[in-house]
This record gives C-alpha cells, sequence and structure tokens, in this order.
C-alpha cells in the first residue's frame, strides 16, 4: 500500500519535476525536511507530521528567495543545509535514542505504520485534487511561463503551489525510500516514462505505473536477497532508467538510418 500511494504521488508530481527541470528544488525541499524530523523527535510528535511543516516552508522559502533574488542555486543551498544541521541539533537536544532515525535517511517501507499509510492517502488526496484543480496553469507553467504570464496565469503564485506539491510528495515518500534516495524516485520513473511519451495525462499514467513496478518488484529483490528495500528499489529503478535510454537511443539510430537509406 505504501508503494502504491507513493507511486502516485511521485508519478503524478516527479512528471512536472522532471518536464520543468526542478530535480534539485526537490533535493534542497527532501534534505530541509530532516530539519522536521528532528523537531519531531524533540517535541515527541509524529515526526511525519514535523517533515511536511519543514518542507513546506522550505519549499515556500525557495520559491519567494528566486523571485526576489533570481538566485535559485542560493536559495536552495542555504536551506538545504540548515533544514540538515536543524535536525541534527534538534536531535542531539532529544532525550534518549532515535531508533528509527535510519529509516528517515535511507527508508525502510517495511517499517510504515498504518497511521503513516492513513497520512500518505491523505497527502495523495491533496495532490490529486490540486493539479485536477490547477492543470492547464501547470501544464501552461511547465513549459512556457513567459507565455504564461501574457494569458494572465499568476506564474508566481502558481510555482509556489507546485513546490508545496513537491514537498508533501517528498513526504509521502521519504518512509519508502528515505531523504538521502528520495530524488530518485521524485524523478526516475517520470524520466523513464518521459522518453516515450509527451503528453502529459500518458506521462502520468506511465509514471505511476513505473513506481509501482519499481517498488514492489524492488521490495520483492530485497526481501529475496535480504537487502536495503529503499536502496534496493531506486537501485532497480536506475538500472531499467539505464536499460531505457540504451532502448530509446538504438530505436532513434534505426530509425535515422532507415529515413537515410
Amino acid at each position: 500500500m505504501a508503494g502504491v500511494l507513493a507511486s502516485i504521488a511521485c508519478g503524478m508530481v516527479g512528471s512536472f519535476v522532471v518536464v520543468k527541470r526542478m530535480v534539485f528544488i526537490s533535493g534542497g525541499i527532501s534534505h530541509s525536511a530532516f530539519g522536521g524530523i528532528g523537531l519531531g523527535y524533540l517535541a515527541g510528535f509524529n515526526p511525519v507530521l514535523g517533515a511536511i511543516i519543514f518542507a513546506i516552508l522550505s519549499a515556500l522559502g525557495i520559491g519567494v528567495i528566486t523571485e526576489r533574488t533570481r538566485r535559485q542555486d542560493t536559495a536552495i543551498g542555504i536551506l538545504w543545509a540548515v533544514g540538515m544541521a536543524s535536525g541534527v541539533i534538534f536531535i542531539g537536544l532529544s532525550r534518549g535514542y532515535a531508533p528509527d532515525l535510519f529509516t528517515y535517511l535511507f527508508g525502510n517501507i517495511l517499517t510504515v505504520p498504518s497511521s503513516d499509510i492513513i497520512l500518505m492517502l491523505v497527502l495523495d488526496g491533496i495532490i490529486i485534487t490540486t493539479i485536477l484543480c490547477f492543470y492547464k496553469e501547470f501544464i501552461a507553467i511547465s513549459f512556457d511561463e513567459e507565455y504564461a504570464k501574457t494569458t494572465g496565469i499568476p506564474v508566481h503564485l502558481v510555482n509556489l503551489i507546485l513546490l508545496c506539491l513537491i514537498a508533501l510528495t517528498i513526504v509521502v515518500l521519504i518512509r519508502v525510500v528515505g531523504i538521502i534516495l528520495v530524488i530518485a524516485l521524485l524523478t526516475i520513473p517520470s524520466a523513464t516514462a518521459n522518453q516515450f511519451v509527451s503528453d502529459m495525462r500518458r506521462l502520468f499514467w506511465l509514471s505511476i505505473l513505473l513506481g509501482v513496478v519499481f517498488t514492489i518488484s524492488g521490495l520483492a529483490i530485497s526481501y529475496t536477497l535480504n537487502l536495503p528495500s529503499g536502496a534496493t528499489i531506486i537501485i532497480l529503478a536506475g538500472v531499467i532508467f539505464a536499460i531505457s535510454s540504451a532502448v530509446k537511443s538504438l530505436i532513434s539510430k534505426r530509425k535515422s538510418f532507415d529515413f537515410a537509406s
């Protein structure tokens, strides 16, 4: 269930991340979320809720700083480092030992509790509803922001909403593959699908399908070989991406050869 819910989120939002080339923004948000996990340990509440708070705040921070200074890389770097440092300090101040901290960093789909499944379901609902409501606006800013501005679309606001969706998706993925590996699962399914389809709706569906295949197959392989589940899922996704890239390249070369002939 966690794998399917994570695949829905990463398939839909990841498609915009790949098309709009926002991979490193996702990395900044995911690492900033570690501050919220540390706050959860310190204050004694669910660390995932803390991750939601920090992820959304960092997403809004990146959006606002980028709009005002046009230095997106600077904003990402600062929030990335501050979020991780805050998490380390909060965990250091908390009493006792954080037994499942490793699962937040590297993921363990086997340890996702039922409460987090419910939370993932709610977040998926929010993500799907928001994309349905702002689908045309998201498409417009993904392919041509200047044209979107001329048509009256509030580009800055729509970008902030998209960044918040990325933040929520990252939180959904944290318990499956962890903060360190979340960028990969957010982008690899959509990047693989984008090699064969360009229509956004088809990209959504194929990305979700690939996400389900990666998570379930990776989980089965990790069980069989006694390997960490999160890392196995990502390695499998990376291998399939490499194979699909090679196949795509061969198909393109063959078409070029046939055309030349």
